[in-house]
């Protein structure tokens, strides 16, 4: 039997982050990690293995060496049992671990739907976290042309681009009007569109994929309104699941939706046990409901909160749901958002305006690799403060976005914008005369402002 004060199961971002986050805090605490993957990968790197990355040994989170760092103890293994009572695991070898405090980044797992026919042949793959699976799939389609995409998500139109860009003839079906149209408004994804038909990929959008046809192995795609499409490998894009099945035959509390039930401290319904990343319930951070997104950069958060509550609480150091903020790129152009879209604040009911401007990220205009930036503010009427933000333009727009997130967690106004200090300089960022982010919190304030003129 091993014993360990913080157990840890999942070595990816999130438990990755809780372990060497718990260790810094608790530094005379034993830590000790499970992880069935003796080499974990980037999760947001993995469409790119299949082109600019090369590889899954190009795409390595250093998990083994910060652990080796942090005087973690690591065991290449699987959890199959987790004995709330008695404070303990049974791996696959039979093995006993005792614990103190367990953390569970179980992650997820990629949605196949039942009712797709054909969704067992040859060359039909999904894009799991998983180093083997993708080096086979990587080694499969070398030799293979016409490949399918279904799902025009973030993963869907990354992976697209980047076979795209290895020569294949990609093929991406969305069943919604526009790629990316569960994260950005339509004067966002529309523009992601046009540049990815642009760089050779062909879109069909308002289109789900009746069936995937072939004998022993994948030889068309059919659609919905009967179109044929000849392919050699299809690759399902349809979205993740939290991993919970472990915590489901436990004693730990899941969601309708299948994730783990936990608090703002990222505890679950047992104090002594914490759950991070995918696996775990989510809310969002304005409207309070519950929500389905994963992300690392989400995962991580939660993981240093659990790791600096594990045995002492601290009010301060909470997660009070998730921003959602997602980026990308296609080509040279970056595509970013935060927070609430339009579309979605006004469903939601927001009484809202929206503050937009398109600039350019650097100044002057005639340096080289300036690109345009547009940026699109989504404000609370009454308020002002600042529910959402969308951008698009050079790769810088990651990093502003990253700004904009950090301005709806601690629910700027746009007054605070309108009076924000910035540093800039000609070869980084927009002019400090038209630097886009203030410039679209101007046109907020002036519809706001007309808006109660229009009140008197």
């Amino acid at each position: 039997m091993i014993k360990t004060d913080v157990l840890i199961i999942g070595s990816s971002a999130a438990g990755l982050v809780a372990a060497t986050t718990g260790k810094r805090v608790y530094p005379d605490k034993d830590f000790t990690v499970v992880t069935m993957a003796p080499k974990t990968l980037i999760p947001c790197g993995i469409p790119y293995i299949f082109g600019s990355v090369g590889s899954t040994e190009n795409n390595l989170l250093p998990a083994e060496k910060a652990f080796s760092a942090g005087n973690i103890n690591v065991i290449h293994n699987e959890v199959e049992k987790i004995d709330c009572d008695n404070k303990s695991v049974e791996l696959r070898d039979g093995e006993t671990i005792k614990f103190d405090k367990l953390v569970m980044g179980t992650g997820s797992l990629p949605q196949v739907p039942n009712w797709l026919v054909g969704k067992d042949l040859k060359n039909v793959f999904t894009v799991p976290k998983h180093k083997d699976y993708l080096d086979t799939m990587q080694n499969q389609l070398k030799d293979l042309k016409r490949i399918v995409t279904i799902g025009g998500g973030f993963i869907g139109v990354e992976i697209s681009d980047e076979l795209n860009k290895a020569g294949k003839e990609v093929t991406l079906i969305e069943k919604l009007p526009h790629i990316l149209g569960l994260a950005f408004d339509s004067d966002i994804s529309v523009r992601a569109e046009m540049i990815l038909k642009e760089r050779g990929v062909h879109v069909i959008t308002n289109q789900s994929v009746k069936a995937i046809h072939g004998k022993e192995k994948v030889e068309s795609v059919i659609l919905n309104d009967g179109q044929i499409l000849d392919a050699d490998a299809v690759i399902l894009c349809l979205g993740y699941a939290p991993n919970t099945e472990l915590a489901k035959k436990s004693c730990i509390s899941l969601t309708t939706d299948g994730f783990i039930k936990v608090d703002e401290y990222m505890r679950t319904v047992d104090p002594n046990i914490f759950a991070v990343g995918d696996c775990a319930e989510k809310r969002d951070f304005v409207t309070r409901k519950q929500s389905r997104i994963m992300l690392a950069s989400t995962a991580c958060a939660e993981a240093r909160i659990a790791g600096m509550n594990l045995f002492k609480l601290s009010a301060i150091k909470t997660f009070s749901g998730t921003i959602s903020i997602f980026s990308t790129a296609i080509g040279n152009t970056g595509f970013g958002v935060a927070g609430l879209t339009e579309t979605i604040a006004r469903a939601e009911g927001f009484d809202i305006v929206t503050g937009v401007f398109e600039g350019i990220d650097r100044h002057p205009g005639t340096l080289k690799d300036t690109h345009k930036q547009f940026i699109k503010l989504i404000v609370g009427k009454e308020s002002g403060v600042i529910l959402g933000g969308e951008v698009f333009g050079g790769l810088s727009v990651g990093e502003l976005t990253n700004i904009i997130g950090i301005i709806i967690q601690n629910r700027m106004s746009i007054n605070a914008l309108l009076t924000a200090q910035i540093g800039t300089h000609p070869l980084l960022t927009a002019s400090p005369a038209g630097y886009p982010l203030i410039k679209a919190a101007e046109d907020a304030a002036q519809k706001i402002m007309c808006n109660c003129l229009s009140l008197v």
